[in-house]
């Protein structure tokens, strides 16, 4: 029996063509993208926002004050707190404000319940044992009610008999509602808690729901 022969076909030209024949230019596939436009968001979030553009139930969130796609928070702000978020599409950037080892301060005034006294402030710098493990060493002094800030809506819950007092606090971690069990830590619960820096960017003047775009050189 006969075994038939199987027609090969010819190899085709390595060249690329076009559907006319002519030759296409050899760096096509080569050619690079795009660089990425980096987007940097400064947002003054208010209180009882969400940190996020999405909510199943129907919460506040980002979505109502930037109209900007494809950006995300470089790290957490709780819904009850106020103040700097960081908006990016740059990933170096992120990690860059958000991981412990990098070294990022990050500065809150937070309105405690009472008035902590020297040796409570003293803890507070030398590092706390919390549930998740020992914080690093922090800075923290009583200041007066800072000059630009503004009113709450709707405004803290104060106890006639307890006098509240102003801390300005500088982290280099940034661990789920760490400010707030920090204070609680020493005996002197937050009550109103805003961000004002994170590395080289500050709230400077702007209101809260506002947001600005920055340029990176």
């Amino acid at each position: 029996m006969s075994i038939a022969k199987r027609k090969t076909k010819p190899l085709a030209n390595k060249k690329a063509t076009s559907r006319f024949g002519a030759k296409l230019p050899s760096n096509r596939a080569r050619q690079p993208l795009s660089p990425l436009v980096r987007k940097v968001i400064l947002f003054n979030k208010p209180f009882d926002v969400l940190p996020q553009f999405t909510d199943e139930q129907g919460r506040d969130t980002l979505k109502k004050y930037i109209p900007i796609a494809d950006v995300y928070a470089a790290g957490r702000l709780d819904r009850d707190s106020e103040g700097l978020l960081i908006l990016t599409n740059d990933g170096k950037l992120q990690a860059r404000l958000t991981q412990p080892q990098k070294n990022t301060n990050k500065i809150y005034y937070a309105q405690v319940e009472g008035i902590p006294d020297e040796a409570s402030l003293v803890k507070f710098r030398h590092g706390l044992i919390l549930n998740d493990g020992p914080t690093l060493p922090a800075g923290v002094e009583l200041v007066e009610e800072p000059d630009w800030l503004w009113p709450r809506t709707p405004p803290i819950r104060e106890r006639k008999n307890i006098p509240t007092h102003w801390l300005k606090i500088t982290l280099k971690e940034g661990r789920n509602r760490q400010v707030r069990r920090m204070t609680a830590n020493i005996g002197f619960p937050t009550l109103r808690l805003i961000r004002y820096q994170v590395g080289e960017y500050t709230l400077n003047d702007l209101a809260p729901g506002k947001w600005k775009e920055i340029t990176l050189v």
